[in-house]
């Protein structure tokens, strides 16, 4: 495996006792269910739905975890037929855009982390900024920058899609099944109907855009403008008939013919907020398979997304910045633990802000922002007694220093996938439409995706350039995180990841220290109480009976606030007696094993 071989040499010896469970078994063996407050577009991306408990589900052959039931069914039927976790993803990925439709779909982008049993890769499927796009996109005519809901709503926010291309290029290295045989149980889903869910059916209720537009009125809501009620049945024959050309024609099918001409007209002729989009802008959009980021956690080594995902070199970053304290021997709702989980999360996100864009227009200095002596060094300033408050930026190896820090407001609503084949083979999968409902923008059946918002709204800061701004064909930076995680002798041991906006970050790295320093078994790990810290306040899950724990953080000079944390965790993990899977009790996930 030579992605892990060079990773191996730098691995250090992990703890060998964990903690007992008391505290957080206390926590997290209550069913909690509350009411939805309005969303915070400071908060979260999706607004919660509700908490069901769940219990850890295991496998001998194989393994599945997607957002929802009929996803996670018929992806686990391409894996009985023989197909590969990429065939898998596929069609689940078909289904989710028919039955989650607010978080991913055709219309948007994904990033996702292969294993084939001896190779790690990855597949960029983001969405790009259509070539009239320029740096001062998202200011209005005095130069501020928009409010976040002036700039989504509309055409203006529409990137070019990208996740079908990228699942198509990973389909042509490592499908099993014909490409046209992977839509057929989404395509008689939508013409046969769904039931609108719980969380469909909140989200609807506290949607304020979605309906004020054909077709999405006509298809999510009543007469009167009140949704669709739960359980009844959504018929989506327009998606079955843009599925059938994507079976037939890949992603061609978006980048040309009728369906991307009904995509350009609705973008550049929204009333309000019209987009500049263009043919050659689809034609011109090519998937990327690229290196993963990689890197060692005490004898685990770890492999995710690189730039433009922010994603993996923040987990990364998080995870090293933490590894000389003992985090083995504390609770994982303890002081120390969210004190310390904390601080890295600042120094990290400090690092994202300065560096992270696409490497394609600007130099990311991963192997700075990942070098051993540098994260020791920023290691240094974390003080178990006391917060370091705002963090600044460090300068890596390799950095170019002179830009400037961005205001990216990414509030992402996304979808994860992981899965296992009977060959062993894995795959981490986050895709996404950004926003809950992205654009509010549907064509043929599918709403198109506000990824352009994911750029910072202020091209400069100080005068100097920042990553992130906008660019013509650039792709807009995510934080979006699927990790593979592998054992010291090199066997896959966990799939991992999360929607949530920037917090995907966060969520993320408390998973993998549930796994690998607290033990916990992945439905533990995924139900963890959340907390973090972007670089701001240190944020805790509100409702979780975390309110101890904020009085002690804020004795060592954290200011706290407590918040939803609408994670969607979900993550796979090999034992001795098979694998083990764990979804998120905030959303509608579920694990299919055989």
């Amino acid at each position: 495996m030579r992605v892990l071989s060079r990773i191996r040499r730098c691995v250090v010896n992990r703890p060998v006792r964990f903690f007992q469970l008391s505290l957080i078994s206390a926590v997290l063996g209550s069913s909690l269910l509350w009411s939805t407050p309005a969303r915070s577009d400071a908060v979260a991306p999706e607004a919660a739905s509700g908490w069901t408990s769940k219990a850890p589900v295991t496998g001998q052959k194989m393994m599945l975890v997607t957002a929802n039931p009929l996803a996670t069914e018929a992806g686990m039927a391409v894996l009985r037929r023989g197909g590969s976790v990429i065939d898998a993803a596929i069609a689940a990925q078909a289904m989710l855009g028919l039955t989650e439709p607010q978080s991913s779909g055709v219309g948007g982008g994904a990033f996702l982390v292969h294993f084939d049993g001896g190779k790690v890769t990855t597949f960029d499927g983001r969405e790009t900024a259509p070539a009239a796009a320029k740096p001062e996109r998202f200011l209005d005519q005095t130069g501020k920058a928009m409010s976040f809901y002036d700039a989504v709503v509309g055409g203006r926010s529409v990137g070019v899609p990208g996740a079908i291309a990228a699942l198509e290029l990973a389909h042509k290295r490592y499908g099993k099944l014909p490409w046209n045989s992977l839509f057929d149980d989404a395509i008689r889903r939508a013409e046969e109907g769904f039931p609108i869910s719980p969380r469909l059916y909140t989200l609807l209720k506290g949607e304020n855009y979605l309906k004020l537009a054909e077709p999405a009125r006509s298809y999510f809501y009543q007469a009167d403008g009140s949704p669709k009620s739960q359980g009844s049945l959504l018929r989506n024959s327009e998606y079955a008939a843009t599925l059938r050309e994507i079976a037939k024609r890949g992603s061609a099918a978006l980048y040309s013919g009728p369906i991307a001409e009904d995509m350009l007209k609705a973008i550049s002729s929204h009333p309000s907020n019209p987009g500049d989009m263009t043919l050659a802008d689809l034609q011109a959009y090519r998937a990327k398979e690229r290196a993963p980021v990689c890197g060692s956690y005490r004898s685990f080594s770890i492999c995710g997304m690189g730039a433009p995902s922010s994603g993996g070199i923040a987990v990364l970053q998080m995870l090293k910045l933490m590894e000389r304290f003992p985090l083995a021997s504390q609770q994982p709702l303890s002081v120390e633990s969210g004190h310390l989980f904390a601080e890295a999360g600042r120094l990290a996100f400090a690092d994202r802000g300065k560096y992270l864009g696409d490497p394609d227009f600007v130099p990311v200095p991963t192997a700075g922002l990942l070098d051993p002596a540098y994260l020791t060094q920023r290691s240094q300033l974390i003080d178990p007694t006391k917060s370091m408050g705002k963090a600044n930026p460090g300068t890596p190896p390799g950095a170019v220093v002179a830009l400037g820090k961005d205001n990216a407001i990414e509030l992402p609503s996304t979808s994860h996938i992981v899965a296992v084949d009977k060959e062993g083979h894995a795959l981490s999968m986050t895709t996404t439409i950004e926003d809950a409902f992205g654009s509010r923008i549907m064509v043929r059946g599918f709403l198109l995706n506000n990824q352009l918002t994911d750029f910072s709204f202020s091209p400069t800061d100080n005068g100097q350039p920042v990553a992130n701004r906008v660019e013509p064909g650039k792709r807009p930076r995510s934080s979006m995180s699927p990790v593979l995680v592998f054992d010291s002798s090199g066997q896959l041991y966990a799939a991992a990841g999360s929607p949530g906006g920037s917090n995907i970050i966060n969520y993320v790295a408390q998973t993998l220290v549930g796994l690998l320093d607290w033990k916990l078994d992945p439905q533990q790990a995924v139900s963890m109480p959340h907390y973090g810290n972007r670089n701001g306040a240190t944020e805790l899950e509100k409702d979780q009976k975390l309110e101890g724990l904020a009085e002690q953080l804020k004795a060592k000079g954290h200011e706290v606030k407590l918040i939803e944390m609408t994670s969607g965790l979900s993550a796979i993990v090999r034992t001795s007696k098979g694998w083990v899977g764990g979804a998120d009790p905030r959303r509608e996930g579920v694990v299919a094993a055989e």
